[in-house]
């Protein structure tokens, strides 16, 4: 069965040629927004990635398996290691095995920010200040997540689903159940 805001109504007391569905002329496009938390465990990094309508309803949510990089990893890519291990293998996995097209994502993770250098769409970050940031090699996403983040404004907190994340992170840890990165 169809999700309710998919259904259309039909109409009744027509011929079958006439038969026809309900389309109404006024729709515009629904805002969805991928929302990226990772967090380091004993195990490794372990994601989760949310994407909801911009009312905060869930469309569809991914985990990761945990990274755990070796010594020789660390000591290779230094500096560089947890913004790949964020951006690259993590999050650019999570959002390719996504069947939702979003228009932005949010995230509170700073190391995934790199993200946005592996995607046409902008990624900002959710941080301790109330303006969300974005990569400081794009400059120009700063107006369009603006813009974008204008339009949830008042029906949707945009740190609350982090917590719908870890929460569901650790419910699946207890389950023992992960989709592979």
């Amino acid at each position: 069965m169809a999700p309710p805001d998919r259904m259309l109504p039909r109409l009744t007391g027509l011929s079958p040629r006439e038969d026809r569905t309900l389309v109404p002329t006024n729709l515009t496009p629904t805002l969805n927004l991928g929302f990226l938390t990772i967090v380091r465990e004993p195990a490794g990094f372990v994601g989760g990635y949310l994407v909801t309508n911009q009312w905060g309803r869930p469309l569809e949510f991914r985990l990761s398996t945990p990274v755990q990089p070796n010594r020789v990893q660390q000591i290779l890519y230094a500096e560089t290691l947890e913004p790949y291990i964020c951006g690259d293998l993590i999050g650019k996995t999570l959002v390719d095995k996504t069947g939702q097209a979003v228009q932005i994502i949010v995230t509170d993770t700073e190391a995934a920010l790199e993200l946005r250098q592996r995607l046409d769409l902008p990624v900002a970050l959710m941080g301790a200040t109330a303006k969300p940031q974005s990569h400081h090699r794009f400059p120009e996403d700063a107006a369009l997540i603006r813009q974008v983040l204008e339009q949830v404004t008042g029906s949707l907190d945009l740190t609350e689903p982090f917590h719908r994340i870890r929460e569901a992170l650790g419910e699946a840890r207890k389950m023992g159940v992960s989709s592979r990165v």
